[in-house]
């Protein structure tokens, strides 16, 4: 016979919990997987568990604005004739057109320009209204090859082969038939309405040798102008840091789990890869043991929002970082006064993720042309810019209570943990300790 204690509620399992039992359900209903957009919603260490050691007798602050920080970033001094310099070391991710409406490229554009910074096409080629609105403008070379042609690399300021992505190293991407448009479809040569799943691997390399090969490809299609960067999921960032640079990129570009995506499975986004936060000290030691640190620059991307994030990213031996869920949201993105559309998609505002389907009542992730029309590219431009010179300042008030007159001046010094997981990732002491696990004794 059992007994419940009627003052004891009951327990749910911490292993079975309501999302678990959800997804098992759904799973045995319709026998598919969960797609969905963004990045991982697990909680990870992050920039959240570290903190700044400010300036006070042992080191200096900079005096008020008397004093200057700067915040330029020059990529792709390695081999290019053309680098490129920045005002922010905050950039655009790489998103598409197809993922992204048309309005909401033309308003990245149109930020990053008034920032000082650069976006990037993502995959699916590139658009008048985006190149004509964008000051630096970043090409992405994606195993789909969708759109590519010389004539676009050749107008981009850099290219940037894509060879992971942290939602989904090792994984392809997903672009469902309902926002294939007639545009679209021109653009990638591809039927209209028909869902397509583009390639995990490009077509014409299987290794660090034929890479090289590539880059040089790239390099005499663009007489040697442009810089070419790689991006990598993170997923084995030492390594992969290492054979780029001596494939001979420009510029690397690191992708956390915490990276989003426009679509790919739930399984993958949650439970492939590594922290942005764990990824950082490998890539900066990979360009430390090449002699290759600050020579071959690093962007870290991966769940960066505000200016603190740039600043930890920077101290950890970053040169820049890009931004891709946060430069949607600055947009309009999951804004609470859609909350009622939203409700009627069966979700809220803050947790819009089903970018797959082209139902955005942001009218950012659609293909729909009465969505896509709510989005204005000039206020929502202005938006972004505003974001991003907040972010800018941000991190440049932290350099300057450190008594640093350059961003790229922060350091691992600079830091300490405030947890073990973080300590060890970031290989910085645990705060009030000069310890972090792997270091030895305290």
């Amino acid at each position: 016979m059992s007994y419940h204690n009627p003052f004891t509620p009951p327990r749910k399992s911490a292993t079975f919990d309501d999302h678990t039992l959800a997804e098992i359900r759904r799973a045995a209903a319709t026998g598919i997987y969960d797609i969905r957009g963004a990045g991982t919603k697990r909680k990870v260490p992050h920039f959240d568990d570290l903190l700044f050691l400010g300036a006070s007798i042992s080191r200096y602050p900079l005096e008020g604005y008397r004093e200057k920080c700067d915040t330029t970033v020059t990529l792709g001094t390695r081999f290019a004739k053309k680098p490129i310099t920045l005002t922010t070391p905050i950039t655009i991710a790489g998103m598409s057109f197809g993922a992204l409406s048309g309005n909401a490229k033309e308003a990245l554009g149109r930020g990053a320009t008034i920032a000082g910074t650069s976006t990037t096409t993502g995959d699916g080629g590139m658009t008048d209204e985006e190149r004509g609105h964008s000051q630096t403008l970043v090409y992405q070379y994606l195993p789909s090859r969708y759109g590519m042609n010389p004539k676009d690399l050749r107008r981009a300021d850099a290219i940037e082969v894509v060879v992971g992505q942290g939602a989904k190293p090792g994984g392809g991407g997903m672009l469902l038939g309902q926002k294939i448009s007639d545009r679209v479809a021109n653009m990638r040569n591809l039927p209209k309405g028909i869902d397509q799943r583009s390639a995990c691997r490009h077509p014409d390399w299987t290794g660090p040798d034929d890479l090289e090969i590539k880059i040089l490809e790239l390099r005499e299609i663009t007489d040697w102008e442009k810089p070419i960067y790689i991006k990598v999921g993170g997923a084995r960032p030492y390594y992969d840091t290492a054979l780029a640079v001596k494939a001979g990129a420009d510029v690397v570009v690191l992708d956390g789990m915490q990276g989003g995506t426009a679509a790919t499975q739930d399984v993958f986004i949650e439970n492939v890869g590594m922290p942005t936060l764990a990824c950082i000290r490998p890539a900066v030691q990979a360009l430390q043991d090449l002699g290759m640190h600050r020579k071959v620059q690093l962007i870290v991307s991966g769940g960066i929002r505000s200016g603190a994030d740039v600043a930890k990213a920077l101290a950890l031996g970053a040169d820049a970082v890009a931004i891709g869920t946060a430069a949607l949201v600055a947009l309009g993105d999951n804004d609470p006064k859609w909350e009622d559309e939203y409700q009627k998609l069966g979700t809220t505002a803050g947790a819009y993720d089903d970018w797959h389907e082209g139902k955005d009542p942001a009218g950012i992730t659609t293909q729909d042309p009465e969505l896509a029309a709510r989005l204005d590219p000039v206020a929502a431009g202005r938006r972004l810019a505003n974001y991003l010179k907040v972010m800018t300042l941000e991190a440049q008030t932290i350099a300057r209570a450190c008594g640093k007159n350059h961003l790229h001046n922060l350091e691992p010094e600079d830091l300490v943990a405030l947890t073990m997981e973080a300590a060890a990732m970031a290989q910085v002491p645990l705060a009030g300790t000069s310890w972090f696990p792997g270091k030895g004794s305290f």
